[in-house]
């Protein structure tokens, strides 16, 4: 049993999703959204690497020490999976943990409305679940995957870095591949996916333009891709989509994406009030043939007022899902404020409205 794994059992036991170990400090747990600190000495750089060399293989560790960074996935058998992420800082070595549970939850133990676990279904097209770092992301995409692998007999190939949740194959094949360990990168991996008979692409997170591209191509070859991206909401997502081209490409890219694109979910995360624990308020944007021609013509901005009169497509918007979990006394208006797009729609709920100089 490696040292370390005494911190891993305390992390699951108190229920964090993180695990800091830094060197100059104690160790430091988040425990829903917050950090605490774990009562133990600081620890020390040299102490700290020998305890992270344990459970790190020798050519991660030749990375890690050209480069001073690096991601790779760990796992204890019967406990749990965990992302690692090494870097060095001022006082030295520096590690945050993930952990990723063993088990996958499905759509409903979530709580994801059906027009989300319903993206399990279609036959082709992109899907984008979207959000800031640790909003829930490769949870949501888990559930829908493993609903997809339940129901149908397809070809599901992943590509992450590194592979997150696990899935065994039920009514589909499913083979993970780890980017750096199976592949040298996302672009490569997606380059040869397209020659393995896949049915469903699951890429781990859109990076740079020719993983977009990439990523398009094999939406409008009869593939259904899902992915991740680090934004805020829909319509920055699909700016995002298409500014990351050259602008004599855009009028291009525009066409394509509003073809293949078939739903984009963008998740927020919040702490509960009501009791200890976290939620998540989704925006839903399904691409509805109003919705294309707005991407097509470069009208990105109307894409909210399409959600809000697309109801009854399973459309939604996030102050919509915000308001939703602050009427049901879920979460804090202060919080609903910080996170909501229209402060306006918060503002009156405070008790004191703040004096927030970003929003001048």
């Amino acid at each position: 049993m490696a040292q370390i794994d005494a911190f891993f059992k305390l992390m699951h036991e108190q229920g964090a999703s993180d695990l800091h170990l830094i060197s100059g400090s104690q160790p430091i747990l988040r425990i829903r959204g917050e950090m605490e600190r774990v009562k133990y000495k600081v620890m020390e750089n040299d102490e700290l690497k020998a305890m992270l060399y344990e459970i790190t293989p020798e050519d991660k560790i030749k990375i890690f020490e050209e480069t001073g960074d690096l991601d790779f996935g760990h796992e204890i058998p019967g406990l749990a999976r965990y992302r690692a992420n090494f870097f060095m800082q001022k006082y030295g070595i520096g590690a945050v943990f993930r952990e990723i549970p063993s088990n996958i939850l499905s759509a409903e133990q979530l709580g994801l409305p059906a027009v989300v676990k319903n993206l399990a279904m279609l036959p082709k097209g992109m899907i984008l679940v979207t959000g800031p770092t640790g909003s829930g992301k490769s949870t949501t995409l888990a559930a829908i995957i493993d609903q997809a692998n339940t129901i149908r007999k397809d070809h599901i190939i992943t590509v992450e870095d590194p592979i997150e949740f696990v899935h065994k194959s039920k009514g589909c094949i499913v083979n993970h591949r780890e980017v750096g360990t199976h592949t040298k990168s996302f672009s490569a991996a997606l380059r040869a996916s397209l020659r393995e008979d896949p049915d469903i692409i699951l890429v781990g997170e859109l990076r740079d333009l020719e993983t977009i591209a990439l990523a398009m191509e094999a939406a409008m070859t009869g593939h259904l891709v899902f992915a991740t991206l680090h934004t805020l909401n829909a319509s920055k997502t699909v700016d995002r989509m298409i500014e990351i081209f050259p602008a004599n490409q855009q009028p291009q890219v525009r066409s394509t994406l509003a073809d293949a694109l078939r739903a984009v979910v963008s998740q927020t995360m919040f702490k509960r009030v009501d009791i200890k624990g976290r939620c998540v308020a989704l925006e839903i944007l399904i691409a509805t043939p109003a919705v294309r021609n707005l991407i097509r013509e470069g009208k990105t901005y109307q894409i909210p007022s399409a959600m809000q009169t697309g109801k009854k497509y399973g459309m939604q918007t996030l102050d919509d899902a915000i308001m939703e979990l602050l009427q049901k006394g879920w979460i804090d208006a202060a919080e609903a404020y910080n996170k909501g797009i229209n402060k306006e729609k918060f503002v009156q709920l405070l008790k004191k409205p703040p004096e927030d100089f970003t929003e001048v």
